[in-house]
């Protein structure tokens, strides 16, 4: 619970801020969070890295925050440690978006497209460089404005979905069986092993 306070009330909106945070009785270490049918539920975050060109999975990841915002920087930090190299480029949805995350990757020599936020007042830019941004933030917004990047960006659903897709309708993980992040990361690795295994040619794997 105290864990589960902290993260409150650091949310930016100030009405998720006065919701009482909520923990599961039944597995601790879960949080309850709220799904994709509008109701709660105890969950935990699971996190997919897939290779664009490839289309395998090269990092996964269980995390117990609802919010995505400061997951980048363990999601490069796994594929690193998988594969042995940081990639060049990173496409991530709009809950990743975080100022101190992008810079983070920017910094490490990767760089992010990702979606920048729509800003609240409707006259602003919200390409142009705010207040809150670095050099490296500021190139971010900039370069999410060009043909180029947005082109690129468009690989993100067709690769990222796909994926999830998979391991939802076809590996069992609409729901998970087992309790505890270290039997749930071994659930999702027994999922990603599997959808890699079978996208790569029978050739390949028998040398």
């Amino acid at each position: 619970m105290p864990e589960a306070e902290a993260i409150k009330r650091r949310q930016n909106d100030p009405k998720d801020r006065k919701k009482e945070p909520r923990v599961s009785t039944t597995d601790p270490q879960a949080r309850v969070m709220k799904m994709g049918d509008g109701g709660f539920r105890p969950a935990y975050n699971l996190q997919i890295s897939t290779d664009v060109d490839s289309r395998l999975i090269v990092g996964v990841g269980v995390s117990t925050a609802g919010s995505d915002a400061r997951l980048a920087r363990p999601a490069l930090d796994d594929i690193e440690r998988r594969t042995g190299d940081l990639p060049e480029e990173l496409l991530i949805d709009g809950g990743f978006v975080s100022i101190e995350q992008i810079d983070a990757a920017e910094g490490r020599g990767v760089t992010v497209f990702a979606p920048v936020p729509t800003p609240r007042k409707s006259t602003a830019d919200p390409h142009a460089r705010k207040k809150e941004d670095t050099d490296r933030t500021a190139a971010w917004r900039a370069r999410m404005e060009t043909d180029e990047a947005k082109e690129i960006y468009k690989q993100r659903a067709a690769t990222a979905e796909t994926t999830n897709a998979d391991l939802r309708c076809r590996r069992g993980l609409d729901r998970l069986l087992v309790r505890g992040p270290h039997k749930v990361t071994s659930v999702l690795l027994w999922g990603a092993l599997a959808y890699n295994l079978l996208r790569v040619p029978l050739a390949t794997l028998l040398g």
